[in-house]
């Protein structure tokens, strides 16, 4: 192997982290998971030094490589974040929580070095792509987040206010009372931008109201979140930060956040 590269994998359900050191510092990609030779084959291509792997895939991507330093995938995601914070939010001290809104959604508490998985939700990534695609027929990631920065889930979503006049409850009129829930809207009559940011506000007013659930219940006031499905998605990162500071929690959106796992399993591997 070779003394310049040390590498780090987070093999997802969808893509494939890879971070990587060498003299010029962390470099990422990512590769499609379900494309595993690629990935074992740009690994060969690397020679790395070290090389740490992390996720769901792991284990298959291990046969295919050889030696490799197994690691787990809550712990390389703690290490990762604390890297990630500490170059961009070096005021911020456990505990946290840490999201890792992927195919699914994690939540992970950082507290006293150690990393604990408080609780999660099926919701995410995954949801998008496989709604998007009965929606749009069979619109890309990038295209569907897309879309959705130019929509309002309001001429989609029941609100509050559509059911409430000002005064009646004690709840903002601007809130949603049924996702998708707005009397006589239909798939083929809506615009598809309003559509796709309704989709967005379903996952993400989920995701954020689980994590400010579980953030009171662990007396935590800041929360992480990184994982794939944020990447280029201003959408679902807008609702989520409204709700999580609603709920009076503080939002850290992670630059390169994707990366988290890999760059944890880099660290965690000695590289």
């Amino acid at each position: 192997m070779s003394d310049e590269v040390s590498l780090g994998v987070d093999v997802g359900a969808s893509l494939a982290k890879l971070a990587m050191r060498d003299g010029g510092g962390v470099r990422h990609e990512l590769l499609p998971a379900a494309e595993l030779e690629r990935v074992a084959e740009r690994v060969a291509s690397l020679s790395p030094r070290t090389l740490g792997l992390t996720g769901a895939g792991a284990g298959e991507l291990a046969r295919r490589v050889g030696e490799s330093v197994r690691v787990t995938e809550f712990a390389a995601w703690g290490a990762g974040v604390r890297r990630l914070l500490a170059a961009q939010r070096p005021d911020v001290a456990e505990p946290y929580l840490l999201v890792s809104v992927g195919t699914g959604t994690s939540v992970l508490l950082a507290q006293g070095m150690g990393v604990s998985r408080v609780g999660g939700t099926a919701l995410g990534g995954g949801t998008l792509m496989g709604l998007g695609g009965l929606l749009f027929g069979g619109a890309s990631f990038e295209a569907l987040c897309a879309l959705a920065a130019k929509g309002d889930r309001r001429r989609v979503d029941l609100l509050v206010s559509d059911i409430y006049r000002p005064g009646e409850i004690a709840l903002l009129g601007d809130a949603t009372a049924a996702n998708f829930g707005k009397p006589d809207v239909h798939a083929s009559q809506a615009e598809p931008a309003d559509l796709a940011h309704a989709l967005m506000g379903l996952v993400g007013e989920n995701v954020a109201l689980i994590c400010a659930g579980l953030a009171a219940a662990h007396g935590v006031r800041r929360v992480a979140f990184g994982g794939s499905t944020l990447r280029g998605n201003t959408a679902l990162r807008d609702v989520l930060g409204l709700i999580t500071a609603a709920f009076g929690r503080e939002p850290i959106f992670l630059e390169a956040g994707e990366f988290a796992g890999a760059l944890g399993a880099l660290e965690l591997s000695g590289g």
